[in-house]
């Protein structure tokens, strides 16, 4: 059974930083392109960054020198860094395998202004 586990969210104060955590079980980080997505409220699901088996990625304008995404293959983790935060990146956010439609529970990302 495939399963995600976000962690590493919480409430920061603009200009802070995040590092966001997903522990993989039942599937392979290094073997699939990756992605992690954010849904603030009221707000459809948006992609934040991807990260293909072969190590390109891929980032959303409004987060681009900001947000890094990255895996450790020794822990099936991916992860995603975040820097220089706004208010506007307030959400919840998802990690998940490109292409695939259930989500799990998310972390939480507040920003303070």
């Amino acid at each position: 059974q495939v399963q995600f586990v976000e962690s590493g969210g919480g409430l920061v104060q603009a200009g802070g930083s995040l590092r966001l955590s997903c522990a993989a079980s039942g599937v392979t980080v290094r073997f699939n392109s990756m992605v992690w997505y954010r849904q603030a409220p009221g707000q459809q699901r948006e992609l934040v960054a991807a990260l293909t088996s072969g190590g390109i990625t891929n980032y959303a304008e409004s987060v681009k020198g900001r947000f890094t995404i990255s895996r450790d293959n020794a822990k099936n983790t991916l992860y995603l860094q975040m820097n220089s935060l706004k208010p506007e990146d307030t959400g919840v956010y998802y990690c998940n395998r490109l292409g695939v439609t259930t989500w799990g529970q998310g972390t939480q990302v507040n920003v303070s202004s």
